[in-house]
């Protein structure tokens, strides 16, 4: 699992925005497809079960649930879940559900990490993870590299870029014939109806919904089509339904990396150190395709690598999630210059490896339905300035892949409702980091304009993509879900990471400015 998922319940579609340029979808793991072939689905209550990473003993449950819901009879799938039962005698009826990013990561492979961060809430309320159809356990859409034994991978083989379509095709055809590989069956909207059956199996009759990034966007599909079913939200880098990421992804990576470009100007030690960084960067682009030499993740060894542009496009993305990360940048950008690689590619591998836990096949029919979809409504004027404003540096190769990949994906239908954002039923915050590369606080801004009155947006200018990372947003978030009464939940302080200053960009201990005396 990757630092930014463990830290803010996934990166959702950092991972997938990162890291695919890096990986060669192939077809599922070996034995994913013996086992979907024999296995006959089967629902089971409640039972002990241990999760890794945690101590204490949890409760998992399977429901089954129809793949395609207008026909009951048809196929089933499992819907695999588990409940962290509350520490205190008498619990509170309200449970917590958190909904995990990707789209395409397990919320039950968070639930340790996420269990020790919201260790509050867990005093008086079950805390509930759903691997959400396509994920983890439920019904998977795992490509070869969604496995944790592609980090063993040569580098050679992540990194071939002419290799990346084909492979990604043979994915979708080797997912495709699975039992449940009908691949428009795996949409938000049908996720959260899973989600909801869950609920009213244990017994819940409201729940608090913690979701990040691509998990907003579950949120808000829950809300809207169970308003009655909620009793809080929160929502960290919000990802509206109606945002479409393959567009918008290269302007908001292009404001991020230009912000950081400034943030360098700014700082005498990182001007020194870096005159003239912006036309060191494009000349650096401008010299690839270069084979460069990598130690390799595991084995430490040499590699030799060819790197494309779009190969180096996500070594620069990645830092730019964590801004303790993207400080790193300009000092990387200048060793890669010099013909040292191994820096930028170990800034980048700090959000994770090679994609393991995500499902990426689910990835692809959640976004080519929803994002990129017949019924998908036009670009918002916000997001259309950014849509046509891609940037020099990051440009349209991320829009362009998915184009390529989405235009032979199966594709889900999507109703017109699922665009919509009613007015909020319950208290609901809105979290967004300043320099956030993926979900930036124009989402925030207007979705909780929308949602109305019972909803507020908190905006940290200097995080990145999620700030329940930071602990005392964390620690406010609990006291907003624990508060008793509407009121006093919306007004719970939040104010407490306002003046965070940006880390100051990194400069070598000693590093002495080019053509400076020694």
């Amino acid at each position: 699992m990757s630092r930014a998922g463990r830290l803010a319940l996934g990166c959702a579609w950092a991972l997938q925005a990162v890291l695919l340029p890096m990986a060669a979808a192939g077809g599922p793991p070996p034995s994913a497809g013996a086992e979907a072939a024999v296995a006959a689905p089967a629902a089971r209550a409640p039972a002990p079960c241990w999760l890794r990473g945690w101590s204490q003993a949890a409760r998992c449950g399977v429901l089954l649930r129809p793949l395609d819901p207008t026909r009951p009879q048809g196929v089933m799938i499992e819907l695999h879940y588990a409940v962290l039962p509350a520490l205190a005698r008498h619990k509170a009826d309200d449970a917590v559900f958190f909904f995990a990013g990707g789209p395409g990561q397990s919320a039950i492979d968070l639930a340790a990490t996420l269990a020790s961060r919201f260790n509050r809430l867990n005093q008086r309320r079950d805390l509930v993870f759903v691997d959400q159809r396509g994920t983890g356990r439920s019904a998977p859409l795992k490509c070869a590299d969604d496995d944790e034994r592609a980090v063993l991978q040569p580098l050679a083989e992540r990194a071939d870029q002419r290799q990346r379509l084909p492979r990604l095709r043979a994915c979708r055809q080797a997912l495709q014939a699975l039992p449940h590989g009908d691949l428009r069956f795996y949409t938000t909207e049908l996720a959260m109806a899973d989600v909801d059956a869950v609920r009213q199996a244990l017994g819940i009759a409201r729940l608090n919904a913690i979701g990040a990034s691509y998990g907003t966007r579950a949120v808000l599909s829950y809300q809207r089509q169970f308003p009655q079913a909620v009793r809080r939200a929160v929502l960290d880098g919000v990802a509206p339904p109606d945002m479409r990421l393959p567009e918008t992804a290269g302007f908001d990576n292009q404001a991020a990396l230009d912000a950081l470009l400034q943030a360098c100007a700014g700082e005498p030690a990182c001007a020194r150190r870096h005159p003239d960084l912006p036309a060191q960067l494009s000349a650096l682009l401008a010299s690839l395709p270069q084979d460069v030499a990598l130690p390799h993740p595991v084995s430490g060894r040499i590699e030799t690598v060819q790197l494309q542009r779009d190969t180096v496009l996500s070594l620069l993305r990645a830092p730019l999630y964590a801004p303790a990360l993207a400080a790193a940048l300009p000092a990387a950008i200048a060793e890669a210059a010099a013909g040292r690689w191994a820096p930028l590619a170990a800034l980048a591998s700090a959000l994770g490896g090679s994609g393991a836990g995500l499902a990426t096949g689910m990835h692809f029919s959640v976004v080519c339905a929803e994002d990129l979809g017949p019924k998908a409504p036009p670009l918002n004027s916000a997001d259309a300035v950014a849509a046509s404003s891609p940037g020099q540096t990051f440009g349209t190769s991320f829009a362009e892949l998915y184009r390529q990949v989405c235009a032979d994906w199966p594709r889900g239908a999507v109703s017109p409702a699922f665009y919509t954002l009613p007015a909020a039923s319950a208290p609901t915050w809105l979290l967004s980091g300043g320099l956030d590369p993926v979900t930036p606080p124009r989402h925030g801004a207007r979705v909780a304009q929308a949602l109305g009155p019972l909803a507020r947006h908190i905006v940290v200018p200097n995080a990145g993509h999620g700030v329940l990372s930071l602990g005392c947003l964390r620690d406010a978030a609990q006291r907003f879900i624990t508060s008793d009464d509407d009121a006093g939940a919306l007004a719970t302080p939040a104010d407490c990471a306002a003046a965070l200053p940006r880390p100051t960009v990194f400069v070598p201990p000693g590093a002495a400015a080019p053509g400076a005396a020694k």
